[in-house]
């Protein structure tokens, strides 16, 4: 390494230095040696020349040299500036954001915590400190059984199995506060994935009511246990004495009740088309809300679960139908409007769905290109006969079709060849890692590819910033959805 080097930092002085020999003896030649040859005269003007050409060639590799290392400089002078400018702009936003999230901890109603699977509390906020009368530092890594009474710690107990499991489990009791004061706790607990699907925590939220708001049935008889507590009392709404009532408090015929009375809420987010030649729709996915007490509306997490429960998801799909039909006839939505309606396996198996359909838009004069039917990806695999069926009589309608939750594999792949659809949903959890994660990006491609070359046309979920929406426009993705592209909002506000 050393010769290199050496040879690199003494190579200018060496030319200077065999140029000036090379003077110097012509000067001698030819005033000092009368008798000498000219081949020696002529090689000496030779080396000379020579040697002024490697100096020029050696000038202008330096001045090279010194303009790109400007040309560097100054970038990376720029660089450091944008990078001390967005970290001064970080350090700010981390500030104000670590402020609203404080305010937020501190005054959200709701007890929130977070436990990893070995129970370990990892997160809770003041609510959740304050209804145990402890401070952070007692309940910072702790157990929940070591820092919470045995009635509080019996229902994550009695289900922490189906948690684990990967369940949203729901529930519903009476509960005393660490000031002995008597609340009606409704309890949630979500599962917490990672990118792979495997459980690694869980959620906690309880949201304390007042018991008058709620009958309270006790059961007949409750006996002591080896503790000393009696047994927890169940609730059970007014409205119902129903058998089949859950702990949550959804039963069958509360569903039912709501499906009949109209008391779910239809919200549209937006799908954005963002290639340049994409044929431009107004189009929308349409999401459901459940009404609740007080006006307040349940989340389809909370309720979903329980519709599938009891069988009525194809009935309350076709509520979802038979409301946006009306909607789509009664405000003269344009040729270019298209509502997307996510339909649930139980509907795909439904064979009289589509004759539904298509009296429905018969009897309000819309087309039925303004209908766009979703099925997951996952129901289209356990359902591939039900699904081949559903998909020909709805495109024999004229609805459209899209395939959701689409992932890059060969069971996805093989789906494709049997099923014709008009969209392709490329997968959330693709889309939002592609800044980051090479091989979702290399999938993403590649299913867009596929589309093209099937003449599809791909919607990119779970679209959240604007450099993911630039990454989607340049690989060629003709339409985005997510809180990047817009929230969902009431179906009014189309109005």
């Amino acid at each position: 390494m050393r010769k290199p080097v050496f040879f690199s930092a003494t190579k200018p002085y060496i030319t200077v230095s065999l140029a000036v020999l090379a003077i110097a003896l012509l000067i001698i030649a030819i005033y000092f040696i009368t008798d000498i040859d000219k081949e020696w005269i002529a090689g000496l003007w030779g080396t000379l020349i020579i040697s002024i050409f490697i100096m020029i060639s050696q000038i202008a590799q330096a001045n090279s040299q010194i303009n790109t290392l400007e040309k560097q400089l100054i970038t990376s002078k720029e660089r450091l500036a944008n990078e001390i400018k967005h970290r001064l702009w970080a350090e700010k936003t981390t500030s104000e954001s670590k402020m609203r999230l404080q305010v937020f901890d501190e005054n959200f109603p709701t007890l929130l915590a977070y436990f990893n699977v070995e129970q370990r509390c990892r997160y809770h906020n003041y609510t959740y400190r304050k209804w145990f009368g402890l401070n952070a530092n007692q309940i910072d890594g702790q157990f929940l059984h070591t820092f919470s009474n045995e009635s509080f710690y019996t229902s994550v107990k009695n289900c922490i199995k189906d948690i684990l499991a990967g369940e949203t489990v729901f529930n519903e009791r009476l509960q005393k506060s660490a000031k002995g004061q008597s609340f009606v706790l409704t309890e949630q607990f979500i599962p917490h994935f990672d990118s792979k699907g495997k459980v690694i925590g869980f959620y906690t939220q309880y949201t304390p009511r007042s018991p008058e708001k709620c009958k309270i049935a006790t059961p007949q008889n409750n006996t002591s246990n080896k503790t000393g507590n009696t047994s927890t009392p169940t609730i059970t709404s007014n409205k119902s004495q129903d058998k089949q009532a859950t702990n949550s408090g959804v039963s069958a015929s509360r569903i039912i009740r709501a499906i009949d009375g109209g008391e779910f809420s239809l919200y549209c987010q937006k799908i954005m088309a963002i290639k340049a030649d994409t044929e431009s729709y107004e189009m929308h996915e349409i999401l459901i809300r459940m009404t609740e007490e007080e006006s307040n509306l349940m989340p389809p997490g909370a309720f979903l679960p329980f519709v599938e429960k009891y069988k009525m998801m194809s009935r309350l799909d076709c509520w979802v139908v038979s409301h946006i039909v009306q909607w789509l006839s009664a405000h003269k939505a344009s040729s270019k409007s298209l509502f997307s309606i996510n339909v649930s396996k139980d509907t795909i198996k439904n064979t009289s769905f589509p004759a539904f359909v298509h009296e429905q838009l018969q009897k309000a004069k819309i087309s039925a290109n303004a209908i766009c039917f979703e099925i997951e990806e996952s129901d289209a695999l356990s359902n591939p006969a039900e699904t081949l069926r559903f998909v020909q009589q709805t495109r024999q309608l004229g609805c459209r079709v899209s395939l959701c939750s689409f992932n890059h594999n060969r069971d996805s792949l093989d789906l494709l060849r049997k099923i014709k659809v008009d969209f392709i949903k490329i997968d959330g959890s693709l889309v939002w890692n592609i800044l980051k994660d090479e091989k979702d990006l290399a999938k993403v491609i590649a299913i867009n590819r596929i589309a093209q070359t099937i003449k599809v046309q791909t919607i990119a979920e779970l679209v959240e910033t604007d450099d993911i929406i630039v990454k989607l426009r340049e690989l060629g993705i003709d339409f985005a959805q997510g809180f990047g592209v817009a929230s969902p909002q009431p179906l009014k506000v189309l109005e």
